[in-house]
C-alpha cells in the first residue's frame, strides 16, 4: 500500500521565483551524458537525471554553479579564517581563482579522472579549495572523518581509488603514513596545515603544493570542464558504518547544484545581493548536511562562511560565534543539547530574583511560540517585554543576538530541546533526509513549522509511504533530483536502497497529517522484534525516559528476541574538553537533580550498584510513568541498568552525527545484558 505527496505548500511561489528558458525536458536533456538508468555503482557512470514538469531547471555542474555566484557576487567576500588572532577574508573572485590553482595542482600530482582526492582535517578554507579543486580537476571529492581510525581512513582511500590524500595536520599525517604502502593509487599527501615535521617523497606542504599549479595550463583544466556533465559523480560521502561496512554515497553534479539551490529555499536563506547571509563552519564536512549547509548552498547563494577553530566542539564554538554574529546557525541535535546545558548551568547560578525572571521570560515565550505557529504571527505585549529585556540577553551569551534561521539536522532532535530553545525564542527548523538524499528532502521553515514534526517535502521533491499499517505509519521513500546515483562499487546494495521504479528507501517510519508534515516514528533496522513477535521502535520509548529523567544522557532500549524490554542509561557527566570523553563527575544539571532528591551524589561512582537509593527510586517512577503510558504489556520496560560512563564518538557507542551504534553497544555491553536476562 502506498501514500504519495508531492509539493509543499508554496510550490508556485518558488517556481515564479526560478528563472527557467523554457525548454522540453528532452532539450534540457541533452546536455546530460549518455545514460538509460537512473542508478550506477560506477565512479565513471552518468545516471538519467530525475527532471519532470515540477522541477524543469536546467541541469549545471559544480563549476557553472560557482561561476555564476562569481559573476554576481565576485566582489564580495566569500571565506574568513581566523590567523594571528585577525579574520583574513577572500573574495569570491579569489575563492575561485584559488580553486582552480588546487585543480591545476592535483593535475601535476597526476590526478586521474574519476579518481579520489581524500581531504581528512578540520574545516578550513584550505579544505574547501581541495574539495573544489578536485571536482574542477575531474576528480571525485570525498572527505574522511577526523576521528577516523587509520583502518577506517584505509577504508575510503582504497575503495575511492584516491590518487591524493589531503590532510591538516601531523596527526592525521601520521594515520596516512601507516596505511599509504597498502594503497596502490595513491601519488601524493598534501598536509594544510602546520609546517612538515620531516620532509618525505610525495609529501607537500600547502604552499609548495599550490606552486605545482604554474606546471599545468589553463587550457588543461577548461578542457576537463568542458567535458564534465551534470549527470556524472563528482562527491562521495561515504556513510557512518553504524550498522555495517560504510557505504560510498555516489553524488552528481545536478544532485548537489539542485540541493544547494532548492532545499535553501524553505529555510528562506537569501541571496547575497538581496542580504548576505553568514554562518560559522564548524561541523565535519564529511557528512552530507554540513557540506550542503557551508560548501554548496554558501556559493549558491553568495554567503560569507566564517571557519571556527579546531577545538569548536571542545567549547571554543561560542567565543566563534559571539565574535561572528552569524545571520544562520545550524547544529546536530548533540551541540544544540551542549548548549542547552550551558545555559541551564548558568541560569542555576543567578541569583533568585534573576532566576525567577529568566523561568518566566522563558515561559512566555515558548507559551507564545506555541500558539504563534507563524514566526510573523502578532506576538502579545507580554512577549515583548520578555524578548527584549531578558531573552536577547540570553541569546547574546550564545552569539546568536543577530541570527535569524536556526536549523538541527543529521538525526532526531528531541522535544524537550525544541521547547527549551522556543523558551529562547529561537526555533529550531528541523531538516530530515539521509546522504543518499544530498540531505534535505524534508524541511521546516518560516511557511512550514510544526512541533514536533520535521517540516513538509522540498518542492520539486515527492515521497511515498510504503507498507502502511493500521495507524498510517510507513516506510519513508524518497523521489527527486536530490536523490544520489548509487553506492560505490555496491550494486547490491544500490539495487536494496532503490525499488524497481527507481524510489530511495529510506528505512524510516513515519506519518504524514493533513497539512503534509512529517513525523518521524522509527527506523526499520532499529525496530526491537520480541520473542513475542511484537515489533516496537525504540526511539519514542527512549525519548520519553529522556523527558521524564532529566539526568539522563542516553538511553538504549534492548529486547530483540527477548521475553521482555530492557534499557541501558548512562547520566550526564562533564567530559574532557581535549578527548570529549565523559568523565566520572556528574554535570551541573545532574548534579542539580541528585540536590533535589535530597542526594549527595557528584559522580557516577556515587550512583550506580544501587548505592545511591533515592536517585535509583527516582529513576524508577520515571521508567513507571513511561511504562504507564506505553500500548502495550509487551512496550513497557522490565529492567534497566546505569553503565559506568557516558555514551562518546571516541569511546565508540556514537557515530560523527552522534547517532546511537546500536550494533556496537550491543558488543561492547554484551555482559551487562546478559545479565539483565539470568532469572
Amino acid at each position: 500500500m502506498y501514500a504519495q505527496g508531492s509539493m509543499a505548500d508554496g510550490e508556485e511561489e518558488d517556481k515564479e521565483q526560478v528563472s527557467v528558458e523554457k525548454k522540453s525536458i528532452a532539450e534540457v536533456l541533452s546536455s546530460a551524458a549518455p545514460a538509460d538508468s537512473l542508478w550506477t555503482s560506477e565512479a565513471s557512470g552518468s545516471v538519467r537525471l530525475r527532471i519532470e514538469e515540477s522541477c524543469p531547471e536546467e541541469p549545471v555542474t559544480v563549476h557553472q554553479m560557482f561561476k555564476a555566484s562569481v559573476d554576481k557576487y565576485g566582489s564580495m567576500y566569500a571565506l574568513a579564517s581566523k590567523k594571528n588572532d585577525k579574520w583574513e577574508k577572500v573574495t569570491f573572485l579569489e575563492y575561485y581563482q584559488l580553486c582552480r590553482k588546487a585543480a591545476k595542482s592535483f593535475l601535476k600530482l597526476g590526478l586521474e579522472r574519476f579518481h579520489g582526492v581524500a581531504i581528512l582535517g578540520f574545516n578550513s578554507a584550505e579544505w574547501f579549495f581541495s574539495a573544489i579543486g578536485a571536482i574542477i580537476a575531474g576528480g571525485i571529492m570525498t572527505g574522511i572523518y577526523a576521528t577516523n581510525s587509520p583502518e577506517a581512513c584505509y577504508y575510503v582511500a582504497s575503495d575511492s581509488k584516491a590518487n591524493i590524500i589531503v590532510v591538516e595536520n601531523q596527526k592525521q599525517l601520521d594515520k596516512i603514513l601507516q596505511i599509504r604502502d597498502r594503497l596502490p593509487d595513491l601519488k601524493a599527501i598534501v598536509q594544510y596545515s602546520e609546517p612538515l615535521q620531516q620532509k618525505l617523497p610525495n609529501l607537500y606542504s600547502w604552499q609548495e603544493f599550490m606552486e605545482l599549479s604554474l606546471d599545468v595550463s589553463e587550457k588543461e583544466v577548461d578542457d576537463i570542464i568542458s567535458s564534465q556533465r551534470a549527470n556524472q559523480c563528482c562527491a562521495l560521502i561515504y556513510t557512518s558504518g553504524t550498522t555495517g561496512k560504510p557505504k560510498g554515497v555516489m553524488l552528481s553534479h545536478d544532485n548537489i547544484t539542485w540541493t544547494a539551490n532548492h532545499a535553501s529555499r524553505v529555510g528562506d536563506m537569501q541571496p547575497a545581493d538581496t542580504k548576505q547571509e553568514s554562518l560559522v563552519s564548524y561541523l565535519p564536512l564529511s557528512h552530507i548536511a554540513a557540506q550542503i549547509y557551508d560548501l554548496w548552498t554558501g556559493i549558491m547563494w553568495g554567503e560569507l562562511v566564517y571557519f571556527a577553530q579546531p577545538d569548536a566542539l571542545k567549547g571554543s564554538l561560542i567565543t566563534t560565534l559571539k565574535e561572528v554574529q552569524p545571520s544562520s546557525h545550524m547544529g546536530v541535535p548533540r551541540v544544540w543539547e551542549k548548549m542547552m546545558e550551558k545555559i541551564k548551568e548558568g541560569i542555576s547560578q543567578c541569583g533568585y530574583v534573576r532566576k525567577k525572571m529568566v523561568t518566566w521570560a522563558m515561559s512566555v515565550s515558548l507559551e507564545t511560540n506555541k500558539t504563534c505557529a507563524q514566526k510573523n504571527d502578532e506576538k502579545p505585549f507580554l512577549f515583548a517585554l520578555a524578548n527584549s529585556f531578558i531573552l536577547e540577553k540570553l541569546r547574546a551569551e550564545l552569539g546568536f543576538s543577530c541570527c535569524q534561521k536556526f536549523f538541527s539536522g543529521a538525526a532526531p532532535i528531541g522535544t524537550e530541546t525544541m521547547q527549551f530553545f522556543l523558551g529562547l525564542n529561537i526555533r529550531l527548523y528541523e531538516a530530515y533526509g539521509m546522504s543518499e538524499s544530498t540531505g534535505p528532502h524534508f524541511m521546516s521553515g518560516p511557511k512550514a513549522y510544526k512541533l514536533p514534526s520535521c517540516g513538509k517535502v522540498v518542492p520539486g521533491c515527492r515521497y511515498k509511504l510504503a507498507d502502511i499499517d493500521s495507524a498510517g505509519t510507513g516506510e519513508i521513500c524518497f523521489w527527486g533530483r536530490n536523490v544520489f546515483m548509487g553506492f560505490l562499487n555496491m550494486e547490491d546494495k544500490t539495487r536494496e536502497a532503490l525499488d524497481e521504479d527507481g524510489w530511495l528507501r529510506s528505512g524510516d517510519l513515519g506519518k504524514i497529517d493533513e497539512e503534509g508534515f512529517l513525523y518521524i516514528t522509527g527506523r526499520i533496522k532499529e525496530l526491537i522484534i520480541t520473542a513475542g513477535g511484537e515489533n516496537i521502535p525504540p526511539v519514542p520509548i527512549e525519548e520519553a525516559v529522556k523527558k521524564e529523567l532529566p539526568i539522563v544522557s542516553n538511553a538504549m532500549l534492548i529486547g530483540d528476541k527477548k521475553k521482555f524490554l530492557s534499557m541501558l542509561l548512562t547520566l550526564k557527566c562533564c567530559s574532557s574538553e581535549e578527548s570529549m570523553e565523559s568523565k566520572e563527575e556528574l554535570s551541573v544539571e545532574a548534579v542539580e537533580y541528585c540536590q533535589q532528591l535530597r542526594s549527595q551524589a557528584t559522580t557516577v561512582s556515587d550512583i550506580i550498584g544501587g548505592k545511591d537509593k533515592e536517585v535509583y527510586q527516582a529513576i524508577q517512577e520515571g521508567i513507571n510513568r513511561v511504562n504507564n503510558a506505553a500500548t502495550s504489556n509487551a512496550q513497557c520496560i522490565q529492567k534497566w541498568i546505569i553503565l559506568r560512563r557516558d555514551f562518546s564518538v571516541s569511546g565508540g557507542e556514537l557515530g560523527p552525527t552522534m547517532k546511537l551504534r546500536r550494533p556496537v553497544i550491543l558488543e561492547m555491553y554484551h555482559d551487562e545484558i546478559q545479565n539483565l536476562y539470568i532469572d
